[in-house]
C-alpha cells in the first residue's frame, strides 16, 4: 500500500481485493470491515420493511442500505452506514465514489460488528462532524441501542440508552414516525 498514489487509491485498490468487505476512510484512515453476519442483514431487512410501511416514500425519503457518506473530515474520507434515511433527490449530491453529501443524510444506522470501536467511537465524531441529525447504533456487544441527535458544533450531547424491551421512538425530525423495538434491532428478528 505504501507504493499507491494517495489513500484514496489505496482504498480503492482495497476494495477491489477484498469482494464483500466494507471499505472506508475514517479521519484519514481506511477502515476494512469483512462482510456482515446473518443476523445483522436480518435487522437491516426488517428496518427497510418497517420504514416502508411507515411511508417514507410517501415523505419524500429513501431508506437505503450501504450508500457512501462524504465526510468533511478529511480530503478522501467518506463512510458507508450500514443504514441510510435520505432525501429522495439524494442522488443529485453525488460529490464523488459513490458517496452522497451529509445535507442528505436524515439518519444513519449502524449495527455493531468485529469493528465495534468505529461504530461506537469514531463514527459518533465523524458524523456529528458531518452534521448529520440522527445516528442511531444497535449495540450488539452490551444488548442495546444508543440514539445520538442534533449535533451542535460538530458534537452529539450523550445517546440516550434504549434496553431490551423497549422501543426507540425516531425523531419526527427524520420524516417518518417510527417505533423501533430494541429486541427486534438487536436480533434481527420480531
Amino acid at each position: 500500500m505504501l507504493h499507491e498514489s494517495s489513500l484514496a487509491d489505496a482504498a480503492d485498490r482495497l476494495w477491489e481485493e477484498l469482494p464483500g468487505h466494507r471499505v472506508e476512510i475514517l479521519n484519514g484512515s481506511i477502515v476494512v470491515t469483512p462482510p456482515p453476519d446473518g443476523p445483522h442483514q436480518v435487522t437491516l431487512s426488517s428496518l427497510i420493511v418497517a420504514c416502508h410501511e411507515a411511508g417514507d416514500r410517501r415523505a419524500g425519503l429513501r431508506t437505503v442500505a450501504g450508500i457512501g457518506l462524504w465526510l468533511p473530515t478529511g480530503p478522501d474520507d467518506y463512510a458507508v452506514p450500514d443504514l441510510a434515511i435520505v432525501d429522495a433527490d439524494f442522488q443529485d449530491a453525488l460529490v464523488e465514489k459513490n458517496c452522497y453529501a451529509p445535507h442528505v443524510f436524515r439518519l444513519v444506522l449502524e449495527v455493531t460488528s468485529s469493528n465495534w470501536t468505529n461504530d461506537t467511537a469514531t463514527k459518533v465524531d465523524v458524523y456529528a462532524r458531518a452534521g448529520i441529525p440522527v445516528y442511531l447504533i444497535v449495540d450488539r456487544r452490551h444488548a442495546e441501542v444508543l440514539l445520538y441527535t442534533d449535533p451542535v458544533d460538530g458534537k452529539y450531547v450523550d445517546p440516550v440508552h434504549y434496553k431490551r424491551g423497549q422501543s426507540v421512538p425516531v425523531p419526527e425530525s427524520v420524516g417518518v414516525s417510527l417505533d423501533l423495538s430494541v429486541d427486534t434491532l438487536l436480533d434481527g428478528e420480531d
